[in-house]
């Protein structure tokens, strides 16, 4: 059998509907790659072996068969431990799951189980999704394939490293603060923050199993190695949730230019309260430039009509509201009678805005997004950094505010680097990131966003920059 361990997921299906690989050799293979490759990457923590080696069986009947094939049958993958899935070990990262199985998939794995995909094992991520690195006191920590010294991201990092190691072709990742978009820039692949509400996010954890209500800010959305893979994938996890089945449809609209010369792009990187290291700034300009050879239109001074500050002010206090489910109410009592400056861990900074508040933050935040979309009149993307720097290196000290990146000269807070994602974010806009080159060695991307609901419009302009800058690139060893 040929290595299809780099295939993308349509090249996986493609082979094994042509019966040129079945499904059953490709399981095998990516369990012993799992087996042979993955002690010091820790991506992949638990397994389902028995039951996918049977589902790929059946699938490979179906190929003889004859039968209709959906657009991921019989395609081995993982999926992040957050994602509810049905008889196999899901955890999030934290002690007291650490025994649970659900008996019901999360609405997006059952949506990529709907294709004919094969859910094979779960990968690693910070203890709730809550962190840009990947380790919990369960299954230990996720080290980035292109350095093991580093992280691959958080929280979908696991998933992230498995996608750059070749254990699956195809993953899907959740996202309140770049947690597809992080670990796709530090890890060298491609993932997709779908605008809000277009893929339901129902059975991920948090909140905790039987929690109905989804967050605010946050998705659900794919991640690969390929944008095509991505636009299949959105458009098998893109849809109305039960509540909304019986009514809604959705149709998200084609790309808004079928040729890259007919692209407007605002380029957007430099900000005083969130620099980004000149060697990442030197690649960012030159996807810049690349839009630029192919003809299109790039403009580096536009901006929406609102300060970045603001969106990120409004970003910070909308997080915090979002994750105040993650706390105790007497941790929230206790931070809401406190007189000091927010400190501690990711969250708790706002959770305990009074209902009255939080309000007025949605109306600045509908505001920004009214103002986005007025940009976006003008624009159809806009090109940013992701992050701070290049991957960084594992530090778990606690506090998590405590803890710096070296930014060039400068020392920065952790937190600067949820700047970036969370001005795209807090307005629902959807992201695409693409790798764009690699700095010491290490892989970085860049972060496309355009007009809500205009998901298509990203995943194209990703599309031309993965063509133009080479993609993903395979770490040394694997």
């Amino acid at each position: 059998m040929s290595d299809h361990s780099y295939s993308t997921a349509l090249e996986t299906a493609a082979s094994i509907a042509a019966k040129e690989v079945s499904s059953r050799e490709l399981l095998e293979a990516a369990l012993s790659r799992v087996e042979r490759l993955d002690g010091p990457i820790n991506a992949v923590v638990a397994l389902d072996a028995e039951r996918a080696l049977m589902a790929a069986d059946e699938a490979d009947g179906a190929v003889a068969r004859g039968d209709e094939l959906g657009p991921l049958h019989g395609v081995p993958i993982t999926i992040k431990d957050s994602f509810q899935t049905e008889g196999l070990t899901t955890t999030s990262g934290a002690p007291e799951l650490a025994e649970f199985v659900p008996d019901k998939d999360a609405d997006p794995v059952a949506r990529y189980k709907a294709a004919g995909a094969i859910v094979y094992g779960k990968t690693n991520l910070p203890i709730w999704a809550g962190d840009l690195q990947s380790y919990n006191k369960v299954y230990g920590t996720t080290a980035n394939p292109y350095d093991i010294e580093c992280t691959p991201g958080g929280s979908s990092g696991g998933s992230s490293a498995a996608l750059a190691a070749g254990y699956t072709p195809l993953e899907l990742g959740s996202d309140i603060g770049g947690s597809i978009r992080t670990p796709c820039h530090w890890s060298g692949v491609c993932g997709h923050k779908p605008s809000y509400g277009v893929v339901s996010a129902l059975g991920q954890i948090p909140g905790m199993p039987g929690t109905l209500s989804q967050a605010d800010i946050a998705v659900a959305g794919p991640m690969a190695r390929d944008v095509d893979d991505l636009e299949m994938a959105l458009d098998l996890l893109a849809g109305p949730d039960a509540w909304n089945q019986i009514a809604y449809s959705l149709t998200l609209p084609p790309p808004r230019h079928k040729q890259v010369k007919d692209f407007r792009v605002a380029v957007w990187v430099d900000e005083d309260t969130a620099p980004i290291s000149q060697a990442y700034r030197n690649l960012l300009m030159g996807a810049a430039t690349a839009f630029e050879d192919a003809g299109a239109l790039v403009d580096h001074e536009a901006r929406p009509s609102f300060t970045f500050e603001k969106a990120v002010d409004t970003y910070n206090h909308l997080l915090s509201a979002a994750e105040a489910a993650t706390w105790t109410l007497s941790e929230i009592e206790e931070h809401a009678a406190s007189k000091e400056e927010p400190q501690g861990e990711l969250g708790i900074a706002y959770a305990s805005l009074r209902h009255r508040e939080w309000l007025s933050w949605q109306e600045r935040r509908m505001q920004q997004r009214n103002r986005w979309r007025e940009f976006f009149e003008s624009f159809d993307v806009v090109l940013m950094p992701v992050t701070l720097t290049e991957a960084i290196r594992h530090d778990h000290s606690r506090p998590f505010t405590g803890r710096t990146v070296q930014v060039d000269e400068q020392q920065r807070p952790y937190t600067d680097q949820l700047k970036w994602v969370g001005l795209t974010g807090v307005s629902w806009l959807p992201s695409t990131v693409v790798p764009i080159g690699q700095i010491d060695s290490k892989p970085v991307g860049v972060q496309i966003a355009g007009p809500f609901l205009e998901d298509r419009t990203t995943l194209a302009a990703g599309r031309f920059l993965q063509e133009a800058l080479g993609g993903f690139q395979r770490p040394d060893g694997f």
